[in-house]
């Protein structure tokens, strides 16, 4: 194969993607691919198991009826020490199920069940714990 026959397979190469068809053809495959896989990806959203929201704000938590003893027990279940933890070699206090109250260990947790208390003891809001003042 010399440059002049290779050159015009080049062109006939480019001749054959300039057509429409060839378009077409293409776009019909993709939408047919993103419609699978779309697909697909809903059919594993409906298998996961829901979220459960281990924690109540406060506002919601008072519009509960507590006559049961069932009710006061899962109250109690919702915050195991109280409704702020710190560590207590930090300076910084979380809410129970943000990331920087989970990696502090158990023998280090200091519970605290009010924004004042924890601010009387020397400790601050965490920045990265969402909803602290």
């Amino acid at each position: 194969m010399n440059i002049p026959d290779f050159v015009s397979e080049v062109k006939l190469v480019k001749e054959r993607f300039e057509s429409r068809e060839v378009y077409t053809v293409l776009l019909i495959l993709l939408v047919g691919f993103g419609s699978f896989g779309l697909g697909r990806l809903s059919k594993l959203e409906d298998s996961q198991p829901p979220i459960l929201l281990e924690y109540a704000p406060p506002n919601t938590a008072a519009a509960v009826s507590t006559a049961s003893p069932e009710a006061d027990a899962a109250k109690q279940a919702l915050a195991p020490g109280g409704r702020l933890v710190a560590s207590k070699a930090g300076t910084k206090y979380h809410f129970p199920w943000c990331s920087g109250a989970q990696r502090v260990s158990e023998a280090n947790k200091i519970w605290f069940d009010s924004v004042e208390e924890a601010r009387k003891a020397g400790y601050t809001p965490a920045s990265n714990c969402k909803g602290l003042k």
